[in-house]
């Protein structure tokens, strides 16, 4: 195995972090949770043997294109990506804590994928078993290369943590496979996948093995995509006008799959917002790694759009259920959001690649919302129940008998048939460390773009260097960095970012001594603290933090007249558990004082908010009326205490209404 390469000098920008282990009070509890109860669950789901859920039949599908058992396929046509997301996780998993029991159990599944596996290299149960003859056929409907993708990222993740080869030779040879297939030349097919993924996998595969042709083969998809004549126009022609998933369909929906223009020209959101979020992803990464200018700007025009016009408070995107898709600017209904989990775990992967290709606060600043609010809270506390679509609003009766709210689900489910999210929360969380740092070697810079607790090593000039990075966020806005140089002491520079959510100027202190605002040097919302670094030094922030109300655009019109609530990194909600019913009714006064008040949820010690707000009366409509004119008893109100807690901790006591927008006064 070749080690990582890199491409020219624009990629030698970004050394190696040898290695980030989490050591964090609030985030190592999350993978003790997934690696001690979510992977294990997740594991047994996935064989089928969970009583009361939907079977998943993705194992026994692989055992059965193995020829290990007979029976029909189960499940979606993308069932396979389901074992493969839990095969990365425990490979992330591995990384920081070698597990023999966890890698027995992986290394059994591998030898099942392995085994399923076509003698060209091929790999899809669904076609192995229930269509054979259609292999690459349907590549708008039928998900081939999103699954392969999927795989890819396994094998390289397993790879890194065990050293071992066996599913990264088989992912080889089916990439070798996809790339014979796919191309410009005569007999290949001059096309791409329905949905995004395997792009960015490719990428990861060129890292691990340093093989050129992976890289070629990620930018070509990415180069085909939406010019003309258009691939998934002529394939649909060739399928007699027949679709996968919509016979009735006229025409197929170009911009749903990212299609509709090539790449560089897109510069609004559109269409299904995960596979948005991957191909943004791939963009990024290869322009990072060949210097494409074109495909970077249009990196940055697609990140605006995004995150200035196309976001959820909560770090979620896609506004509608019809497709999982984006609508357009300022669209964010909140009673119906689709908000979907696996949307948000693109978002930040895509914010990753923007940190890599230009490290800005802004970029980090996304990660951290999207992190401690949509992700964590589309998983309950006890790891075994999640949100495939993640409410800024919940009216349980409304969610249960309005056809148009049925998308959204008032409680966390054991399950689903489309099981997507739930692997893809488990894969995030123990590949964390990944997202907290980044070295430029080109700036003698570490980078410091999460206020995780963690310790990250490197190498600098031959010798290894230590930063031990402890941090009370969220309920705290302390952090600091103490730097372990055994070998002597080294120059470099900490860039540390400064929080949108920073309520004033931060404190900083080297070794105890607090630094003036001109010893400071700010660039793109990071502190940058330039020095010749010992064994020892520390370098310490204070970032106030406090909870505030917060506005909306007011092009916004869903949350016109409303607040939300923030404490550092944190969206807050209000539940019918501590307010009671209809908290429609509710209304602050955004000039309230928040009391800060700790308290005990499902097993996390939290800081909720109270403060004085106001409740309408139900008296002026005691006679029955539904409507009647405004006079000063229809306007009645009377004062009443709110409580709110972390957005990330609704639906954990009971089912309820939960709101995150409350009207203003």
């Amino acid at each position: 195995m070749k080690g990582r390469v890199l491409v020219n000098s624009r990629a030698a920008q970004h050394a190696i972090i040898l290695s980030v282990q989490l050591n964090s009070a609030f985030w190592s509890r999350y993978q003790d949770l997934v690696r001690e109860v979510v992977l294990p669950y997740q594991y047994e789901i996935l064989n089928d043997r969970v009583p009361g859920v939907e079977p998943s039949g993705a194992i026994r599908n692989f055992r059965i294109a193995a020829g290990i058992e007979q029976g029909e396929f189960t499940g979606m046509v993308f069932q396979d990506s389901d074992v493969a997301k839990w095969l990365e996780a425990v490979g992330h998993a591995l990384k920081s804590k070698r597990d023999a029991a966890l890698e027995k159990l992986a290394d059994d599944v591998i030898d099942l994928v392995v085994a399923a596996q076509q003698p060209d290299g091929y790999l899809n149960t669904y076609f192995t078993i229930k269509e054979p003859g259609k292999r690459f056929t349907n590549l708008m409907d039928c998900h081939e290369l999103y699954c392969a993708g999927h795989m890819i990222e396994a094998a390289v993740s397993y790879y890194e943590a065990t050293g071992k080869r066996k599913l990264l030779d088989a992912m080889c040879r089916f990439a070798d496979l996809i790339a014979d297939t796919f191309g410009p030349n005569e007999g290949q097919i001059h096309g791409y996948d329905g949905h995004q993924e395997i792009e960015l996998a490719l990428v990861k595969l060129y890292h691990a093995t340093g093989e050129q042709r992976y890289l070629d083969l990620a930018r070509y998809f990415l180069d085909a995509r939406g010019t003309e004549p258009n691939f998934f126009l002529e394939e649909w022609e060739r399928r007699g006008l027949q679709s996968f998933w919509w016979p009735w369909m006229k025409e197929p929906d170009l911009a749903y799959h990212q299609a509709h223009k090539p790449v560089r020209e897109q510069d609004v959101a559109v269409g299904h917002a995960v596979r948005a979020m991957y191909m943004y992803t791939a963009m990024a990464d290869v322009a990072r790694l060949t210097g494409d200018e074109s495909l970077r700007k249009a990196c940055e025009r697609l990140w605006e759009d995004v995150t200035r016009r196309q976001m959820y408070i909560i770090g979620a995107i896609g506004s509608t259920h019809q497709g999982e898709a984006f609508t357009f600017d300022y669209d964010l209904p909140n009673e119906t959001a689709y908000a979907e989990t696996c949307a948000s775990v693109g978002l930040i992967f895509f914010a990753k690649r923007m940190l890599e290709l230009s490290p800005k606060a802004e970029y980090a600043d996304v990660v951290e919302r999207a992190l401690y609010n949509a992700v964590i809270g589309s998983m309950a506390q006890d790891g075994k129940h999640y949100c495939y679509v993640n409410p800024l609003e919940v009216w349980p009766r409304a969610n249960e008998e309005n056809p148009d709210r049925k998308h959204v689900r008032p409680t966390r489910q054991a399950w689903f048939g489309c099981a997507c999210c739930p692997p893809n929360v488990a894969r995030l969380l123990m590949s964390l460390g990944d997202f907290i740092y980044t070295w430029r070697e080109d700036r003698r810079t570490l980078y410091v773009h999460l206020h995780i607790g963690s310790d990250v090593e490197w190498e600098l000039e031959g010798a290894r260097v230590r930063v031990s990075q402890e941090s009370a966020l969220p309920w705290r806005g302390e952090t600091s960095l103490r730097v372990s140089a055994a070998e002597g002491p080294r120059r470099f520079a900490l860039a540390v970012r400064i929080p949108a959510w920073c309520a004033g100027e931060p404190v900083i202190r080297v070794n105890g001594r607090t630094l003036s605002p001109e010893e400071v040097r700010v660039e793109d919302g990071y502190a940058v603290i330039e020095r010749e670094f010992a064994d020892g030094d520390e370098v310490a922030f204070h970032l106030p933090l406090a909870a505030r109300f917060v506005v909306s655009h007011p092009e916004l019109r869903a949350t016109n007249g409303m607040a939300a609530i923030e404490r550092g990194p944190l969206v807050y909600c209000v539940e019918e558990a501590d307010n009671g019913r209809n908290l429609a009714a509710l209304s602050v006064d955004l000039d309230a004082p928040f009391a800060e008040v700790p308290c005990h949820i499902e097993g996390v010690d939290v800081v909720a908010l109270e403060f004085e707000g106001y409740r309408r009366d139900d008296q002026a409509f005691a006679d029955g009326s539904l409507y009647r004119p405004v006079s000063p008893e229809a306007k009645q109100e009377h004062r009443v205490n709110i409580r709110a807690i972390p957005y990330f901790l609704w639906g954990n006591r009971g089912l309820g209404e939960m709101r995150v927008w409350l009207r203003s006064r």
